[in-house]
């Protein structure tokens, strides 16, 4: 058993930490004040081969899987969670590729995508389906050589600014989850557009915004895997390891919220001593440092679990590491608020961001509920064996 990192996924996380806090530390308040798109650190992530860390090396990835995807994540996440969503949100919808897709789609998009060339967003969530994916309502009509798509997909992150996005919709309505089916689709396509950027609580430099079909007619060889209903099987097998990215960036959110905290602890001063001093606030770094490294091991024994078995069960670790992350790192958040006192509640000292970003990660790519509901249908699957 060895819980440190290989040499080369340690030079994989000092450069994460290295390029975000060149092209985020200084300027991820401004990106968050003005709703702004990291562009710069998206580039840079492509340009040092960030983006390919979990790609196969035979599409030009460096082939190191979910390990060095979290490794990424927190240490992006530490500076911007926004940031690390924009980064995330790319792994999310170049998954489905890797695991699905056949030998040519992942020839023709996935070296792109490991080079920085094509930006990916995920298109699965509509407004009647979250949590509930079968109600999923937005049909691929076949019609001769093509797909007809009519519909919209809601809260897609990357929406306008990625270049292909991977879309589920229903092909047979009477099959149920079977019935669903992905397809790629690719920016620019007639009858395919975009609705308006969302104005969020957090993760404001992230854009989301709706995709809007109409009357879109999609080649039928970007169908995902060459034949229809597998959408259901690879949105799940993609969601099962792409949510312990969403736990990671809740450990990287975490220790970034409280550095903060414990710097400022160190130079506040309240009766004669550095607050740091009083018992009561070294306990609460105690606890908080305690979650801290309980999520970030849970993280890393699920993302070893997925690259040790790229074909096993990995639901309820994934959900594991996803829930008690998120949820450590609104309790963190929040605390390193309490420690830095008034200060922290203002918009120009660093710890009300944390915060604010640190909300959606109990939401999105599956709430925290239906977190415990996979876990809870694990364990009893287990308990019959």
């Amino acid at each position: 058993m060895d819980f440190r990192f290989t040499e080369i996924e340690e030079e994989i996380r000092k450069l994460a930490a290295e390029v975000s806090q060149k092209y985020l530390l200084k300027i991820r308040g401004k990106l968050d004040e003005a709703e702004e798109y990291p562009e710069e650190f998206i580039r840079e992530t492509g340009r040092t081969g960030l983006l390919s860390v979990y790609l196969p090396e035979e599409y030009e990835g460096m082939g190191l899987g979910v390990t060095a995807l979290c490794i990424v994540m927190e240490e992006i996440s530490k500076v911007c969670t926004g940031a690390s969503t924009v980064y995330g949100a790319n792994a999310l919808g170049a998954m489905p590729i890797m695991l699905s897709g056949t030998d040519e789609q992942k020839k023709k998009y996935l070296p792109k995508i490991a080079r920085g060339e094509c930006l990916v967003a995920f298109g699965f969530t509509e407004a009647n389906a979250g949590s509930d994916a079968l109600a999923m309502q937005m049909k691929a009509v076949k019609d001769g050589d093509a797909y007809v798509f009519n519909g919209s997909k809601v809260f897609i992150t990357n929406a306008g600014h990625a270049n292909l996005y991977t879309v589920f919709a229903v092909t047979n309505p009477n099959r149920g989850a079977r019935g669903i089916s992905a397809f790629l689709i690719e920016k620019g396509t007639p009858g395919f557009d975009f609705g308006k950027k969302e104005d969020k609580l957090g993760i404001r430099c992230s854009e989301t915004r709706s995709l809007e079909f109409n009357n879109c007619r999609i080649p039928a060889e970007n169908l995902l895997g060459g034949k229809e209903g597998l959408g259901a099987i690879t949105a799940l097998n993609t969601l099962h390891r792409a949510r312990m990215g969403v736990g990671a960036q809740g450990v990287g959110l975490a220790q970034g919220a409280f550095n903060e905290a414990l710097k400022y602890a160190k130079q506040r001063k309240q009766f004669g001593q550095s607050i740091v001093a009083f018992q009561v606030i070294q306990h609460k770094f105690a606890d908080m440092a305690m979650k801290i490294e309980t999520a970030r091991l849970l993280v890393y024994r699920a993302a070893w679990e997925a690259d040790q078995n790229p074909k096993g069960a990995v639901a309820k670790l994934g959900s594991m590491a996803k829930c008690y992350g998120s949820d450590i790192a609104i309790e963190v958040a929040i605390e390193a608020i309490q420690i830095c006192g008034g200060i922290g509640y203002m918009r120009d000292f660093p710890v009300e961001k944390y915060m604010r970003d640190a909300k959606i990660l109990q939401i999105y790519e599956g709430t925290n509920e239906m977190q415990r509901n996979e876990i809870a249908s694990v364990l009893l699957k287990e308990s019959n064996k």
